[in-house]
C-alpha cells in the first residue's frame, strides 16, 4: 500500500513529468541532429552557393582576387581554370573539397561544361572521399572557368563529437533531472503534506492549526482558504454548543414546569377549581413556549432549504402591523409594555405578507425581549426616496460592536441571559435574514451602548 501510494505521490509524479519531458528534448535533439540539420545545412549551403554565383555574374572585381575572398569568406572550395589552361585553386585544402583530388566523373563533368556553350550549369554529386553529397557550381566569366564546391551535408568535427557524445549527455540530463524534480517535489510537497496533516486535524475537531506559507501562490492561497474554513468550523462548533445549551435550558425549562404544576393538580389544587384552572393556564404557556421552538426551528430549515413558495402581493402594510400588534395587547395590560406607532395611514408594499408579518413578529419579540426598563417598543415607517423604511426600535443595551457580526447567525443570543420572559431559541434574527434576503429587502441594525437598538429593512416603493 505504502508503495501504491508513494507512487501516486507527487514527488514522483514530478519526477517521472521531468524525466519524460527531458527524455523527450533528447530525442528531439537527436532527431534534429540526424535528419533535420541535414536538411537545414542543405538548404543553406544551396543558398550560400547561389549567392556566390550572383556576386560572380554582377562583380567587376578581378577573378581571382574575388575567388579567393570568397572561397575562405565562405568556407568553400574554388578552382578558377584561366583561358591558358592553368588552374588556380582556392581552399581547396579543406576536408572533403573534391576538387582537390578529382576523380574521373568530376573530371568528365568538368570537361563537359568547358567544351558546352552553357554560361553556368550546376551538378549533384556524390563525394567518395567524405561519404557525402555535394554540389559543384559552374560558370563561365571574364573568359575563365569558375568551379566552386561545397559539401551538402555537414562534415563538422562538432557534429560528429557531438552525435558520439550524446549518450554521456543523456546521463547527464537524467541525473539532472532527478536531482531538479527532487528539489521541486520537496519545494511542494513539504508544504502540502502539512496542510494534508493539519486539515485531518481540522476534522478531528482540532482548530488551533497554522497552515505553513511557502511563497508558491497556490499553497498560501489553500492555506489562507483552510485557514477561514477552520474559523467558521470553529465558530460553528461554538454555535452548537451554544445550541445545544441553549435549546436544552428552552426545553427543561417549560418542561420542568409542565411537570411541575401537573403534579400539584394532582396532589393539591384538584380540589379548588380556581387554583387548578390557573395551574392549567400556566402548563398551556409553557406548551406554547415548546411550540413556537419547534416551530422556529423547522421555519428557519423550511425557509434555508427553499422549501417556501414566495407568494408576493400588494398590501396595506400598516393594516398588518397594527393587526400584530393587537394582538401584543395583554402585554401593555399584564406587565406595562408601550408599543408607539410612528406611520403613515397607509402603505402599499409588493412582498410575501405571511413572510414579512413573520419578519415583524421576529423583530418586535427580540425588541420586547432587550428593551430597557422603561418597556417601551417602537415600530416606525418612513417614507423615503426609492423605499419605504420600516424600523423596529428598543431602549435597552445595546449590542457590542464586536457582536453585530454575529447576530444574525443562527442559535446567537446578545445577552443569553435577558430579562423577559418570553421563549428565545436565538432563531428569530436568523430567520428575518433568510425571509429578507430571499426578498432581496436591504436590513441591518443601528445601535447605541446604553441607548438601545433599531433594526430596519427597506421595502422598494
Amino acid at each position: 500500500m505504502k508503495i501504491k501510494s508513494k507512487l501516486k505521490g507527487i514527488e514522483f509524479k514530478t519526477l517521472l513529468f521531468i524525466l519524460l519531458f527531458n527524455v523527450g528534448i533528447i530525442l528531439f535533439i537527436w532527431l534534429y541532429m540526424s535528419v533535420g540539420f541535414k536538411t537545414l545545412y542543405k538548404k543553406f549551403q544551396i543558398k550560400k552557393l547561389n549567392e556566390i554565383v550572383s556576386i560572380y555574374t554582377q562583380s567587376n572585381e578581378d577573378t581571382y582576387i574575388l575567388s579567393e575572398k570568397l572561397a575562405y569568406d565562405n568556407e568553400v572550395c574554388i578552382s578558377v581554370l584561366n583561358e591558358d589552361n592553368v588552374t588556380f585553386n582556392y581552399n581547396t585544402m579543406q576536408n572533403g573539397c573534391m576538387l582537390n583530388n578529382k576523380n574521373k566523373s568530376l573530371n568528365k563533368i568538368i570537361n563537359n561544361f568547358i567544351d558546352s556553350q552553357d554560361i553556368s550549369n550546376y551538378y549533384q554529386i556524390f563525394n567518395p572521399m567524405t561519404r557525402t553529397n555535394g554540389i559543384l557550381y559552374a560558370i563561365k566569366t571574364n573568359n575563365k572557368n569558375v568551379f566552386i564546391y561545397s559539401n551538402l551535408e555537414s562534415a563538422s568535427t562538432f557534429v560528429k563529437v557531438f552525435k558520439g557524445q550524446l549518450i554521456y549527455f543523456v546521463f547527464l540530463m537524467i541525473g539532472c533531472s532527478i536531482l531538479i524534480s527532487l528539489f521541486i517535489a520537496k519545494k511542494t510537497t513539504k508544504p502540502i503534506k502539512e496542510i494534508t496533516h493539519k486539515a485531518k486535524n481540522i476534522g478531528l475537531g482540532k482548530y488551533d492549526n497554522k497552515f505553513p506559507k511557502n511563497g508558491v501562490l497556490e499553497i498560501e492561497e489553500l492555506s489562507q482558504t483552510l485557514e477561514e474554513v477552520q474559523k467558521e468550523l470553529k465558530k460553528s462548533d461554538e454555535i452548537k454548543r451554544d445550541l445545544m445549551a441553549n435549546v436544552s435550558h428552552d426545553l427543561k425549562t417549560p418542561l420542568t414546569m409542565i411537570k411541575a404544576y401537573a403534579e400539584m393538580i394532582k396532589d393539591i389544587s384538584y380540589k379548588d377549581p380556581e387554583k387548578m384552572q390557573e395551574h392549567l393556564d400556566i402548563i398551556m404557556e409553557e406548551v406554547d413556549r415548546l411550540t413556537n421552538l419547534v416551530n422556529d426551528i423547522l421555519e428557519l430549515s423550511k425557509v434555508q432549504n427553499n422549501e417556501y413558495l414566495y407568494n408576493y402581493e400588494k398590501y396595506d402594510l400598516v393594516k398588518e402591523i397594527k393587526k400584530i400588534i393587537k394582538r401584543y395587547e395583554v402585554m401593555e395590560y399584564l406587565e406595562n409594555y408601550n408599543f408607539i406607532l410612528e406611520m403613515p395611514k397607509k402603505v402599499l408594499v409588493n412582498a410575501d405578507k405571511d413572510k414579512i408579518n413573520q419578519v415583524i413578529y421576529n423583530l418586535l419579540n427580540n425588541a420586547i425581549n432587550y428593551t430597557g426598563k422603561d418597556k417601551v417598543v417602537k415600530i416606525k415607517i418612513t417614507k423615503e426616496e426609492k423605499d419605504y423604511l420600516v424600523e423596529v426600535i428598543d431602549t435597552g443595551k445595546g449590542i457590542k460592536k464586536e457582536e453585530l457580526p454575529y447576530i444574525w447567525d443562527k442559535y446567537y443570543k446578545n445577552e443569553k441571559n435577558h430579562q423577559r420572559n418570553i421563549v428565545s431559541t436565538g432563531l428569530g434574527l436568523s430567520i428575518v435574514k433568510e425571509i429578507l434576503s430571499k426578498h432581496n429587502f436591504e436590513y441591518g441594525v443601528n445601535t447605541q451602548i446604553n441607548k438601545g437598538s433599531t433594526f430596519y429593512f427597506k421595502i422598494p416603493l
